[in-house]
Order: C-alpha cells, then sequence, then structure tokens
C-alpha cells in the first residue's frame, strides 16, 4: 500500500476533526495555574490572573468549536467565583486538618493531602461544568483523578467542609450530592445501580446528607439512595436502599483463624 493511499484512509477513519490533543495539555496547565495562584503566598495575584485569562482564551480556542457557544464570557464570571472557591476549599483543608491525628499543620494539607488536591480540583472544575463550558471541567478532573487516584465527576455537587482521608480508590459520579461534612474514606464508591446511556439526564448515584461517615471500600449504589445525616457506614458494606438518620450500617464479616497445634 501506498504512502498516499495509508495517509486517505487514515483521513476518512479520523472521525473527530475537532479533536486536539493539545487541548488536555492546556487543560492541565490551566489546573496547575489555578492551584498556585490561589494557594502559594508568593504568588503575584494580578499577573497571574492576567496570565490564567489568556491560557483560558486557549482553552476557548481549543474547546469551543461549537457554534452559538459564549464561551468567551464565561472567563468573567468564572473569575468572580474564585473568592468564594478559595473561602470552600479553606474550609476544607482545616475539616481535613481537624479530623486526621496524622496532620500536622494545615501547610501540610494544602502540600501534601492528595485528598485535599482532589477536592480542590473538582471545586475549581464544578463552576465551569454548570456554565456549560465543554470537556475542559472534565478533562480537570481526571487530571486530578490521575495524580491521586480519586475519580469525581465535575458535575457532582459536594458541601462544605468535604473530607476525603488517603483518596485512593474514591469514585463519586456525576449526579452524586454530597452535603456538609462529610467524611469518606479510601475506596469508597457513590455509582450507579444501573448504567444505561438513556438514564445520562436522570440522577443515578446517591444522596449523603451531612455528618456522614463512610469507611473504605464501602459502595453506595442509585439515584434514589440516601443516607440519612449523621450516618456512620462501616467498611466494605454495601448499600442500594435508604439508610434513616444517625444510622450504622456494617458489614458482616467472619474470618476463621485456624492454627497449626503441631508446629
Amino acid at each position: 500500500m501506498e504512502k498516499k493511499e495509508i495517509l486517505t484512509q487514515i483521513r476518512v477513519q479520523k472521525k473527530l476533526p475537532n479533536l486536539k490533543y493539545g487541548l488536555k495539555k492546556e487543560a492541565e496547565a490551566f489546573t496547575d495555574r489555578l492551584f498556585h495562584t490561589l494557594f502559594d503566598a508568593e504568588a503575584d495575584l494580578e499577573n497571574e490572573l492576567d496570565t490564567l485569562a489568556t491560557q483560558f482564551s486557549t482553552l476557548v480556542a481549543l474547546a469551543c468549536w461549537e457554534t452559538g457557544k459564549s464561551c468567551h464570557e464565561t472567563w468573567d464570571t468564572y473569575v468572580k467565583g474564585l473568592p468564594q472557591i478559595l473561602s470552600k476549599l479553606n474550609a476544607d483543608a482545616a475539616a481535613i486538618h481537624a479530623c486526621d491525628p496524622a496532620s500536622l499543620s494545615l501547610e501540610e494539607v494544602y502540600l501534601a493531602y492528595p485528598g485535599f488536591l482532589a477536592i480542590a480540583v473538582y471545586r475549581l472544575a464544578h463552576p465551569l461544568y454548570l456554565l456549560g463550558f465543554p470537556l475542559v471541567p472534565r478533562l480537570m478532573t481526571e487530571y486530578a483523578h490521575r495524580e491521586t487516584g480519586v475519580d469525581i465527576h465535575p458535575g457532582a455537587q459536594i458541601g462544605e467542609s468535604f473530607f476525603i482521608d488517603h483518596a485512593t480508590g474514591v469514585v463519586i459520579g456525576q449526579t452524586a450530592v454530597i452535603h456538609n461534612h462529610v467524611k469518606i474514606y479510601q475506596g469508597v464508591t457513590l455509582g450507579a445501580l444501573y448504567v444505561d446511556k438513556d438514564l445520562g439526564n436522570t440522577k443515578r448515584h446517591p444522596t449523603i446528607e451531612s455528618h456522614v461517615t463512610i469507611y473504605a471500600n464501602a459502595t453506595i449504589l442509585g439515584g434514589d439512595t440516601v443516607i440519612g445525616s449523621h450516618s456512620t457506614i462501616g467498611g466494605n458494606a454495601w448499600i442500594t436502599q435508604s439508610v434513616p438518620p444517625h444510622s450504622k450500617v456494617y458489614h458482616n464479616a467472619q474470618n476463621s483463624i485456624k492454627t497449626n497445634t503441631h508446629a
């Protein structure tokens, strides 16, 4: 097969002419600079915001290929919300520091805790998702997913003072709703009970009310599933129905230990 024919066939198969992989790298760079701007004490805020605005213009050029999208106006709306985002993230960091005996300082939380990084990127991506900015919010949270092992869809709704401990393996679906002062541990899944493309506009993921603690590897599924406030969900629990407030739910595991008396 001649080179010309090969190129022709490849072009025929490239059905996504607007797919530009530079968007992925630009979204990651934008996310890094946002984090740096909000948290680095030495960041020059005025210059950093100007640079972010320029980076956002690049994202607009790469992501907004659909006609009729008012992407250029999105930055002005988004940047006005940054002080509120920062306030929420400071409350998240304070919750982590207060709840984790291993935390020695707030600085350690900001710099070293993967759970905080995942929450921060989610909170930075969520407003862009609500504004309908295409693809970039998902690229931001997938970047955090790769870095931390925490998969939070930017469409999820998460309240104040959220705490993820140890982080790895946490999954929070698109339509999950998490109220205030919730603590979850590694391996927790807030997922869908059924997976069907026709359910795209349906609430598929659970609601977690305030002051709930969910321990490691618990799985909670279903859009109608509500975990009532002040409840505790034990490790490895599998839940597909609602739990009343002030409940304790545990997985019953039976361990069998045999000893060799002849040793």
